[in-house]
């Protein structure tokens, strides 16, 4: 899970990813997104870590910001140019987007993200393992279910995602409020889920898998005890883990104001 469909997309089609193939149907939004009373002393600081630069007047070309209950076709659209022209209407989820979104990435550092907040659909198909010598492991053909979300990642300037980011914030920071968060500040949260995710282990293939009761899970604890953001990145494969990585630092380095490495910085 950060605040554009480009990159939540590439993390959060792990949600649903441990279920029985014969498991499944879509949830309903819940008319009110609120966020565990027993979450919320963690990050409700009241002093800025990250603040978001204040920007230059917007130009007269540019529309003020709608109300965030109106702004789902706005962001919507833009969302889907941000993607320039890669396949992700039919992922995009096109009610209550921006609050999905805050809703999604307040959840990553936890242990489980609700499948009926997320800001996009699920991947199609079955979730694939392999069977051998009375064990199950993670199979490396899940990565064609991952293909049309990575190229949404790919397909994405970090820069145009970043700026549209910082020009809606005032809709992200009220929808963050609105959670359940009053002197949280969403920014800071959003800095936060990144750092989370940019610690995921990378787990040595063949993953290793159980299915105690409906639920795969990952049999050795520690990757288990991970947060939904690390396992929803693990569950990725190496190669794709590493590019999603590679995107968040240049996200996370333009929202901080920081320097890139230049390796990272040219890694693709």
């Amino acid at each position: 899970m950060v605040p554009a469909v480009v990159v939540i997309a590439a993390v959060a089609v792990g949600v649903f990813l441990w279920r029985k193939a014969t498991q499944g149907g879509a949830e309903q939004v819940p008319t009110a997104m609120q966020a565990p009373a027993s979450t919320a002393p963690a990050h409700a600081a009241t002093t800025m870590q990250h603040p978001i630069a204040q920007a230059a007047p917007a130009p007269a070309s540019i529309a003020p910001l709608p109300a965030l209950d109106a702004s789902d076709a706005d962001t919507a659209d833009a969302l889907l140019a941000l993607a320039g022209g890669h396949a992700v209407d039919g992922l995009l989820y096109r009610d209550q987007v921006i609050r999905r979104i805050v809703a999604t990435v307040d959840a990553l550092p936890r242990q489980s993200v609700g499948t009926n907040i997320l800001p996009v659909k699920t991947p199609k198909g079955a979730f694939a393992v392999e069977q051998a010598d009375g064990g199950i492991t993670l199979s490396p053909r899940n990565v064609e279910r991952y293909a049309p979300y990575m190229r949404v990642l790919e397909g994405v300037d970090p820069k145009a995602l970043v700026a549209w980011y910082v020009h809606h914030y005032p809709l992200f920071q009220q929808a963050y409020r609105d959670l359940g968060y009053p002197k949280g500040y969403f920014n800071d949260r959003l800095v936060a889920a990144i750092d989370d995710m940019l610690a995921a282990p990378v787990p040595e293939a063949p993953v290793k898998l159980v299915q105690p009761k409906v639920f795969y899970r990952y049999a050795d604890a520690d990757l288990e005890a991970r947060s939904a953001g690390q396992k929803m990145l693990m569950r990725l494969g190496a190669d794709d883990e590493a590019r999603v990585k590679t995107r968040l630092r240049e996200i996370r380095a333009l929202l901080t104001g920081a320097t890139l490495p230049a390796a990272a910085a040219s890694t693709r």
